[in-house]
């Protein structure tokens, strides 16, 4: 008798919801028409990647920072609305973004 069949015997009137829509929910960022502007900067002499852009609910454009920073193993920050990773990232971002279904221009080099 596994997990399932137990809590089935404990709470015969519940019914069990569908974890993975749930989760599938959280992850659903909101798309918008205009590109996503991608530039290369120096600070302080190191390189930097800057995100902006993007015209969607701040909550789901840190979520988008988070999983590229999780994705690039790199460092970075959400700040006035842009997302700011360390180093010269550009190709893999784009790469990223469009395959999440975002349009992105690259700006400066």
């Amino acid at each position: 008798m596994d997990l399932q069949d137990q809590l089935k015997n404990l709470f015969p009137d519940h019914e069990p919801q569908d974890v993975l829509s749930e989760k599938e929910n959280e992850n659903k960022i909101w798309l918008q028409e205009d590109p996503i502007i991608c530039k290369y900067e120096k600070r302080k002499g190191k390189p930097i990647t800057i995100l902006e852009g993007y015209t969607g609910a701040n909550e789901d454009f840190k979520k988008l920072a988070k999983e590229i920073k999780t994705k690039l193993s790199v460092g970075g920050s959400f700040k006035d609305d842009k997302i700011i990773i360390q180093g010269d990232y550009r190709d893999k971002i784009m790469t990223i973004l469009k395959d999440k279904g975002f349009k992105v221009k690259r700006v400066g080099g």
